[in-house]
C-alpha cells in the first residue's frame, strides 16, 4: 500500500525543510522566529484533541474566571503531559521538533527542560510581557520554547507576540509575570523602540523563541479556547545554575537530583536530538 507523503504517523521524525541559511543567524538576532507549516494540519488533528482531553482532566484550576488574579486570566496551565499520555509523549519527543531546536540555537543536541500545555479560555485575559527564563535555574541562554497552536489563531484570539531583539535587552530580567512586568516592560521596551511583533498564526504554524526574549499576548476574545501546546528544550550541555529566586529554587523540581554546575541527565530531561546520531 502506498502511504500519503506527508502521513500523520510519520510526520513526526521527518526532518523539517523550511529553515532557510540563515536561520540561526536571523534567530539569534531577533530572538525569535515564525516558520509556516511546522506541522501538517492532519498530524495536529491527531495530536490536538489528545492534548485536550489531558488538560481538561488534568486541570487544577477551578476558580471562575472573573474571580483570578491576572496570572490566572491568562492561561489554564498544565506542565508534562508526555509522561502522563503516551500519545502526546510522541509529540513532545518528536525528532523534527526537536531538529528545528537545536538549528535555531546552533547545537549538537536538545534535551527536554519539560512540555506545558497553555490554553486560553474565553474571555480570558492578557499574558503579560515577561521573559520565560526568569523562572529557569540554567547556566546559560542556550534554550528556547516552541509556541505550537492547535487550531488556528487570529489576531483576536491572542496570538504570542515578541519584542524583536529583546533578548539582549537585561532591564526586566527580575519581573515575574504580573501587572508589575505588564507595566514596566510595556513602557520600557516602547521607549527603546523593540518592534512589537504581532502576527496570526495558520494552522501548522509554530514559534520559536529564546528564554530572554520579551513576549505577550492579547485576551481571548474568540468564542473558543485558544490552544496551545508547547516544549522548552535545552542544549543538552547546558548546566544547572544556583536559583536567583524562589521560582527557580522550584524549577529545580524540572531536574530532579542534578546539583548546581551539572548537567541535567535526568529520566525527565532525556535528550531529544542529536545531529551525530540524527
Amino acid at each position: 500500500m502506498t502511504m500519503p507523503a506527508h502521513a500523520p504517523t510519520s510526520e513526526l521524525d521527518v526532518p523539517y525543510e523550511g529553515l532557510g541559511p540563515s536561520a540561526t543567524a536571523d534567530f539569534n538576532r531577533d530572538g525569535f522566529v515564525r516558520l509556516s507549516g511546522v506541522l501538517s494540519p492532519e498530524t495536529i488533528a491527531q495530536y490536538g484533541p489528545t492534548i485536550t482531553t489531558e488538560v481538561i482532566r488534568l486541570n487544577t484550576q477551578h476558580v471562575p474566571l472573573a474571580e483570578r488574579d491576572t496570572y490566572g486570566k491568562a492561561f489554564l496551565q498544565v506542565s508534562n503531559l508526555w509522561r502522563e499520555n503516551e500519545k502526546v509523549r510522541q509529540l513532545v519527543f518528536a525528532r523534527r521538533l526537536a531538529g528545528i531546536a537545536a538549528r535555531l540555537l546552533g547545537v549538537h543536541a536538545v534535551r527536554l527542560y519539560h512540555d506545558q500545555a497553555l490554553y486560553k479560555e474565553p474571555r480570558g485575559g492578557i499574558t503579560p510581557w515577561h521573559a520565560d527564563q526568569y523562572y529557569w535555574p540554567l547556566s546559560s541562554d542556550r534554550c528556547l520554547t516552541i509556541w505550537l497552536p492547535l487550531q488556528e489563531t487570529p489576531l483576536d484570539m491572542g496570538p504570542l507576540a515578541f519584542a524583536r531583539g529583546s533578548h539582549n535587552f537585561s532591564y526586566g530580567r527580575d519581573l515575574p509575570i504580573s501587572d508589575e512586568s505588564e507595566a514596566r516592560l510595556k513602557q520600557a521596551l516602547a521607549e527603546q523602540d523593540f518592534e512589537d511583533v504581532v502576527e496570526p498564526f495558520a494552522l501548522g504554524d509554530a514559534s520559536f523563541h529564546r528564554g530572554w526574549t520579551f513576549h505577550h499576548a492579547g485576551p481571548n476574545h474568540g468564542t473558543v479556547p485558544r490552544r496551545v501546546m508547547t516544549v522548552i528544550y535545552l542544549d543538552a550541555d547546558i548546566r544547572v545554575a544556583e536559583p536567583t529566586n524562589e521560582h527557580q529554587a522550584r524549577d529545580l523540581g524540572w531536574m530532579p537530583d542534578t546539583e548546581t554546575g551539572h548537567v541535567p541527565e535526568t529520566p525527565l530531561n532525556p535528550v531529544l536530538y542529536d545531529r551525530r546520531t540524527a
